[in-house]
């Protein structure tokens, strides 16, 4: 008689039911928001507000969870969640929505659509650094950015100045710990330099000439990587939202669902293993310069090395992103200001006049220049 399949570890009913990120304000029954100047939930309707305990990453013991537990589907059934998410057509951003939002635009391209009800099974987020820049900062720090930019159309700089609020988005992103040894082959150069006589126009002389000689090395290293960020997310380009580091993960927070109120959050798209495939390119370059620090000498040339990782640990974490997309005459701008430090990134606005201009200009110039030296020759 053929048996049953046994039960998965846990079954997905067993995970945490859809979760909402909404806090009635306990004096007139609004909803609350987290006021990142006063870093404290604030209700606009009334003006009361309710302050949050800031433990800290260490007060709060923020956990790692085991990686290989995680990709063979073993975690604990209170480390995951189920939350309900759009995912945009356009450019595939999954955001995750309140149960009475029908109908919205994507704060990553500005594309309008309507939601849908779709749920989203995943490892729940470990720790949250919670804003710490206003939507005004970040809107001024954003237009004095554009404002820098050569050849960047002005009246784009008026337009994002004026044009709708800025989104606020925790963009889900891994980090990964893990224990590395490393042996390696190579080889150790030594500069040193010869004399040798050549000619030039018709008469010897003598130069300096540098050589490198190589000697065979071996040897061994060992690092342990702590908290090595990948972005969890496809929305944005990676250029962009790499450019936004370094953050200070000394200022994480222990998840709690009030620094999300009146923000919104993004789903991670990016798996976990794909994700520790990318801590491991960050860690293999780390690696790679502590082998050239350790073989010495002028010139280092590295031909085999082997690394044994151990350990490995991971979470989920949330990190602040302002973000605003503008359409502007047909074009679509897309901007990112870490909410934290206010640096920040987006795509590069041209204005066709203004090159033009400048070319005309370096023209006449060039042209001006010409004209005096021939007069002076």
């Amino acid at each position: 008689m053929t048996q049953p399949p046994p039960p998965p570890p846990f079954p997905e009913a067993q995970a945490a039911p859809v979760e909402e990120h909404r806090f009635p304000c306990e004096n007139c029954g609004a909803d609350y928001r987290y006021a990142p100047d006063k870093g404290a939930l604030h209700c606009d309707h009334c003006g009361h507000e309710e302050p949050i305990a800031h433990a800290g990453p260490w007060e709060g013991g923020i956990r790692e969870l085991d990686f290989q537990q995680a990709v063979r589907d073993q975690l604990p059934a209170q480390e995951m969640e189920i939350t309900r998410v759009s995912n945009c057509p356009n450019c595939g951003a999954s955001v995750e929505i309140a149960s009475d939002v029908q109908a919205k635009e994507c704060p990553f391209c500005a594309t309008p659509f309507v939601t849908d009800t779709g749920e989203d099974r995943h490892i729940k987020p470990k720790a949250v650094m919670p804003f710490v820049l206003t939507e005004d900062a970040a809107r001024g720090a954003m237009t004095d950015w554009l404002g820098g930019l050569w050849f960047a159309p002005n009246g784009l700089a008026e337009y994002a100045r004026k044009g709708r609020k800025m989104q606020g988005i925790y963009v889900p992103y891994w980090t990964f710990d893990a224990d590395t040894k490393s042996s390696y082959r190579g080889q150790r150069g030594t500069v040193y330099y010869e004399n040798r006589t050549v000619m030039r126009n018709g008469k010897s002389e003598t130069v300096r000439v540098q050589k490198i000689r190589w000697r065979p090395v071996s040897g061994r290293v060992a690092r342990f990587f702590d908290d090595v960020l990948v972005l969890a997310s496809r929305s944005l380009p990676k250029k962009y939202t790499d450019a936004l580091q370094p953050w200070d993960m000394t200022a994480l927070e222990p998840y709690r669902p009030e620094f999300l109120a009146g923000f919104r959050a993004e789903a991670y798209t990016v798996e976990l293993d794909d994700g520790f495939v990318e801590a491991r390119q960050i860690m293999d370059r780390q690696i790679e310069r502590d082998i050239k620090f350790d073989i010495g000498g002028d010139r280092q040339r590295i031909s085999s090395v082997d690394t044994t990782v151990r350990d490995v640990t991971f979470k989920h974490v949330l990190l602040p992103v302002w973000l605003a997309a503008y359409k502007y005459r047909g074009q679509t701008y897309r901007f990112v200001v870490n909410g934290q430090t206010g640096r920040v990134q987006g795509e590069r606005p041209w204005s066709a006049w203004k090159i033009a201009f400048a070319v005309i200009l370096g023209l006449i110039v060039a042209a001006a220049v010409g004209y005096f030296y021939a007069m002076n020759q």
